[in-house]
């Protein structure tokens, strides 16, 4: 007997929830595995519980729609409708590649052709390429986090990315210093410092990313090279290649 596919309801409306949940029961070949009211909440289902599709509300508390998703991406990518009560947020999911997106109010017609739609791109080849480059396009519109978003066990948790004092390369992975705590986060440095704002963070060595905010001073060495020291106490030594961006610092 084949499972059922499994499903995600995200929506910070009770009323909304219980909408979605009524009209896919209709379906005894779906099942509504994890019902989330925020998406922070979302994203830590996403990653727990695998679900093959997700209907995300847009805009949630704590994370909205695409946020989720993207915080949930290293671990699991389901197939995603996005819903939403406003059509800017319906033409900017459209764009990002979504399947579908719901625009609030929907009828049951509507409904089902979203969910034919879903299902259909869960039983074609390649879907897994096709959800990356969503992600892609939304990560690009989403510009530089404020979070980030960091397994424990089956748990997330989402650091501040302003409160991250330096960050050190660990293989496939990339170790956070923040207010005296460490995270590990799946991501290599170079994909990670993509992602942040060059206005706040600086690569002073491939095994090293630095908040220029938690830089207290520069030591320049003999071998054009300089000694970093930071708000916590930590000194760091720049390398040759990187050092460019530091002496701007120590002219400003």
């Amino acid at each position: 007997m084949t499972a059922p596919i499994s499903i995600l309801v995200a929506d910070d409306e009770p009323l909304a929830r219980d909408r979605l949940t009524t009209l896919l029961a209709g379906h005894p070949e779906l099942s509504v595995i994890a019902e989330c009211g925020d998406g922070e909440e979302a994203a830590a289902r996403m990653v727990s519980d695998r679900p093959d599709l997700a209907f995300l509300d847009v805009q949630m508390p704590e994370l909205d729609g695409f946020g989720a998703l993207e915080a949930a991406a290293p671990w699991h990518v389901p197939e995603v409708v996005f819903v939403t009560a406003y059509d800017a947020y319906a033409l900017r999911a459209f764009e990002a590649g979504a399947i579908d997106y719901l625009l609030k109010p929907f009828d049951r017609p509507r409904f089902e052709r979203a969910l034919t739609r879903a299902l259909a791109r869960l039983a074609s080849p390649g879907r897994e390429a096709e959800v990356r480059a969503l992600l892609a396009r939304v990560a690009a519109d989403r510009g530089t986090p404020e979070r980030l978003a960091i397994r424990v066990g089956r748990r997330i948790r989402f650091v501040e990315v302003s409160a991250i004092e330096w960050i050190e390369a660990a293989g496939n992975y990339a170790r956070l210093r923040a207010g005296g705590a460490t995270h590990l986060l799946r991501e290599r440095m170079r994909e990670l410092e993509r992602r942040l704002d060059p206005r706040l963070f600086v690569r002073i060595h491939r095994s090293f990313i630095v908040n220029v905010g938690a830089i207290t001073a520069l030591e320049p060495t003999t071998h054009g090279e300089f000694q970093v020291s930071l708000t916590d106490g930590t000194k760091l030594t720049s390398s040759r290649t990187f050092s460019e961006r530091l002496r701007q610092l120590g002219r400003c």
